[in-house]
């Protein structure tokens, strides 16, 4: 990202906590893009956080976009990321934006 100068910019993030963690319990964290442009300017993704694999812990659902680093606008994504948006699992109730 560094490279191409350009990064995500978080609209909105929110973190729904259902259990406790403690040290040592093992985490795992999947994702699934919920909501996105066609182009991936724009996107909403949530990462489900799970104790010993099967019990939900806390739901991060954050909402975003691309940033020019330097130029500090919102800019459409590079090609790069395109690719690597296009192949995130998408939620039950996906949907594309307009």
């Amino acid at each position: 990202m560094q490279e191409f100068q350009f990064g995500p910019i978080i609209f909105r993030e929110e973190c729904v906590f259902h259990k406790e963690i403690r040290l040592g319990d093992p985490v795992t964290i999947s994702l699934e893009m919920l909501k996105s442009k066609r182009d991936f300017s724009r996107w909403t993704i949530s990462h489900t956080v799970f104790r010993d694999k099967d019990t939900v812990a806390a739901i991060l659902t954050i909402e975003g976009a691309w940033l020019d680093t330097g130029k500090r606008k919102l800019i459409l994504p590079p090609v790069e990321a395109v690719k690597i948006f296009s192949l995130m699992p998408v939620g039950e109730n996906f949907i594309w934006a307009e």
